[in-house]
């Protein structure tokens, strides 16, 4: 009687006990897809799909050899802005300014000449020794000879007066675009090299080698992060207990040992019917979109592999 007393106490405690409430799911990797920003040829596969790769390490390479033109072209420009903007800050050169003094000295010569000549004339005319014609003559080319010295004057005056504040400030303008485009084009030969921008496994290479890429296409596929996370779905009851940096036991099919995971996110919206349009049996329903992290030492577990999360 004592035995049977103790296997019925038994059977009564087991089934009181109740098995975890599991959150189903599986196990992903943040997808990073590095895109083409042109249109080239495929140069180089330094990486076989499947491995590790390190941020920074070169995944794709892509024909350089317009766009190395492209900058050499922007080069040029701007080693032209800075000369031209150079020589706005520098002035005129001193032999320029030499000529021009010596125009200026020779319109003062011939301007003397010419009023010496027509008051010559003015003085023979007034004794009718000379015709109105030929003092109209000396008259005029007196005038020319005063306006050739104003010109020659005016030069002068540039030349030694300095570039104009305006045309400095265009030739900074036009350098500052110059070098602007230069960046613009070193960006886009950049570009051109392929590498990753986080930690992570090489996923897939959708290109082959000697392929000519489609702009906005995917060169190459990398699965981000040391370890994976369980992406698993929540009940909506367990939602309240869960939170940002809780730890919960994770299941990963094939291992028999449960996996520390740590909650990285959880959603504010249910994934399914907006709560409002259930009555209380079918909010029960709604469903939370979790991720939980798993520890850096569980990196080789591939992705899509089902797991369970022991919910609180």
């Amino acid at each position: 009687m004592k035995n049977i007393f103790f296997i019925l106490l038994f059977i009564i405690t087991g089934c009181q006990q109740q098995s975890p409430t599991l959150a189903l799911g599986s196990l992903e990797r943040d997808r990073i897809a590095h895109t083409a920003t042109v249109n080239e040829v495929v140069v180089a596969l330094p990486i076989t799909a499947g491995q590790q790769v390190k941020k920074g390490q070169v995944l794709v390479e892509l024909d350089k050899t317009l766009q190395l033109a492209q900058v050499a072209r922007a080069e040029a420009e701007l080693l032209k802005a800075q000369a031209n903007l150079e020589k706005l800050q520098n002035g005129e050169r001193p032999e320029e300014v030499a000529v021009a003094l010596s125009k200026v000295t020779g319109a003062k010569a011939s301007l003397l000449e010419s009023e010496s000549d027509y008051k010559r004339i003015q003085k023979l005319a007034k004794h009718n020794l000379s015709s109105q014609a030929s003092l109209n003559k000396a008259l005029a080319k007196r005038d020319e000879n005063a306006a050739n010295l104003q010109s020659a004057q005016e030069t002068l005056k540039k030349l030694t007066n300095g570039t104009r504040v305006e045309d400095l400030a265009i030739g900074q303008a036009q350098l500052n675009a110059a070098q602007a485009v230069l960046a613009s084009e070193n960006k886009k030969l950049k570009d051109l090299t392929i590498t990753a921008t986080r930690d992570g496994i090489l996923d897939n290479l959708p290109w082959n080698l000697g392929e000519r890429v489609t702009m906005g296409s995917p060169l190459a596929i990398v699965l981000a992060g040391k370890a994976p996370y369980a992406r698993v779905y929540v009940p909506e009851t367990y939602r309240v207990k869960i939170k940002v940096g809780q730890i919960l036991p994770v299941h990963i099919d094939g291992l028999s040992k449960t996996i520390a995971g740590k909650v990285r996110w959880i959603a504010n919206e249910p994934a399914f019917s907006p709560y409002y349009a259930l009555n209380q049996k079918d909010r029960a329903r709604l469903m939370y979109l979790t991720e939980v992290q798993l520890p850096e030492s569980q990196q080789t577990l591939p992705n899509g592999l089902p797991a369970q999360v022991e919910l609180p």
